[in-house]
């Protein structure tokens, strides 16, 4: 008898044991090494933000030539995450989540060392390809080696505070590092913690792989891969430049033909990359659906909000750092919060009432005016907004990988950390951009706010409905 694979779903996605373990030493060992290579990659996408200016003094690159210190990280660490998932799944994902350390490492330490921009360029584009390695193994690696229930939860919680808070923590490091020892103290901070973590992983993490005959479906992989890397970089270049630019209208067209020819492809495969059935999981595409919208909605905010601070209020880099800090304070109170609230309610609801509370508090910075006491109710309303926007992370997470075997675990988190990678890159570009095209920079900054608030709420009722007919 077939499985509609549309309607199956675990327990867990809905509800957990109410205890939550206690992990032994090996295994809170494993979570740190797992977590810590998390966090250094979350730290990478915003640490040398800050450090722009100077770095494009010291090598020589034009303010144009600079959105390619963030956009050749962008691209290899967005485009082969699905690609390296898999690889993972059928090669070994300890194998490659180590490989992905060394080169990030080694990588980071070029980009210390750089003596030019292509070779400053060069670190960048090889630490994103070896962020590509890291993230969606050390997923797929934590989801087999903590069992589905109280104790994934509670592990991806962690990991999906550590991410918040290595975002958050690199946009206030990174002015400090700069300031205090120069641009190249962030690059030589990531080199650091890759010489940490290397050392431990060897040792700690067991290897897994799907035990059938190793096949990848290349067709799929250059597909899929040139179909991200064109999509990244047309919304990456539009952040900077505007969707009118030639590159990036052909760029996105490139990427929605490739994408297009790949679900094609995956349609026709004997072993497919990406199994269109996992896909049409209601559990795989709706959590997905919810974590592309708290990402990118949540990343435009952030960029709105910092205009707002600096541009309107007139803020320090420091204070506005400080906002962002306060942000990062509370999101770890509530990685800590979101596992016992899934297994109180059940991943699915968590998902849902996290989206509504991210859409409600986003609403409440309309309030927001020229007065400098803005700035308190302003870093209270984000900062609750990310622990919603967390909560989020983490129950989304939990809901994609529940049920999903452990030989397509690689799978199911190549799509969670690709759903991370397109989130964060394609929130500024579509709506960030209509605050500063704007006459008025406050205008448009409500602007953006109402409809990413729209769009959050749009999504959390629609995520419910979907999720709904899937529990049925």
């Amino acid at each position: 008898m077939a499985i509609d694979t549309t309607t199956q779903t675990s327990p867990a996605a809905d509800t957990a044991a109410p205890g939550i373990p206690r992990l032994s030493t090996r295994d809170k060992l494993v979570l740190f090494v797992l977590c810590a290579a998390q966090f250094m990659v979350a730290l990478d996408f915003s640490v040398l933000n800050v450090a722009l200016p100077g770095l494009g003094r010291d090598l020589g690159m034009n303010t144009s030539a600079l959105q390619w210190a963030v956009t050749a990280f962008a691209l290899p660490s967005g485009g082969f995450l699905l690609l390296f998932g898999r690889a993972g799944d059928l090669f070994g994902r300890r194998r490659l989540f180590l490989t992905g350390l060394a080169l990030f490492g080694a990588a980071s330490l070029l980009s210390t060392l750089a003596w030019d921009p292509a070779s400053f360029l060069t670190g960048r584009a090889l630490q994103g390809l070896g962020a590509a390695a890291i993230v969606p193994t050390g997923m797929s690696l934590l989801t087999t080696t903590f069992p589905e229930g109280p104790a994934r939860d509670r592990a991806l919680g962690i990991s999906g505070t550590l991410l918040s808070l290595g975002f958050t923590i690199g946009m206030v490091a990174g002015g400090t590092l700069t300031d205090t020892f120069g641009w190249r103290s962030t690059m030589a901070l990531l080199t650091l913690f890759a010489l940490i973590v290397l050392p431990l992983a060897p040792s700690l993490l067991p290897e897994s792989r799907t035990p059938h005959s190793p096949h990848l479906d290349v067709p799929g992989a250059i597909t899929v891969t040139a179909g991200l890397l064109s999509l990244i970089y047309a919304l990456s270049t539009a952040a900077d430049h505007g969707f009118g630019r030639a590159d990036v209208l052909a760029a996105l067209a490139a990427g929605l033909v490739l994408l297009a020819a790949f679900v094609l492809v995956e349609s026709r495969a004997a072993a497919p990359l990406v199994s269109l059935p996992m896909l049409r999981r209601r559990t795989v595409a709706w959590g997905n659906i919810g974590g592309l919208v708290t990402f990118s909605m949540m990343s435009t905010i952030v960029f709105v909000l910092t205009l707002y601070l600096q541009e309107i209020l007139g803020l320090s880099a420091f204070e506005t750092g400080l906002v962002f800090g306060f942000q990062g304070l509370l999101s770890v109170v509530a990685g800590t919060l979101a596992p016992k609230v899934i297994g109180r309610l059940g991943a699915r609801r968590t998902l849902v009432g996290s989206l509504t509370g991210q859409g409600v508090l986003t609403a409440s910075l309309l309030l927001l005016n020229t007065h400098v006491w803005s700035a308190w109710p302003a870093t209270v309303a984000v900062a609750l907004a990310s622990m919603c926007h967390l909560g989020a992370i983490i129950s989304y997470g939990v809901t994609v990988t529940s049920g999903v075997p452990d030989e397509e675990q690689g799978l199911a988190t190549g799509l969670v950390t690709s759903t991370q990678q397109v989130g964060i890159t394609v929130g500024i570009p579509l709506l960030g951009v209509l605050a500063t095209t704007s006459g008025d920079l406050l205008t448009g900054v409500h602007t953006v706010i109402a409809l990413d608030t729209v769009i959050v709420l749009g999504a959390a009722l629609l995520t419910g409905l979907g999720l709904r007919r899937s529990r049925a």
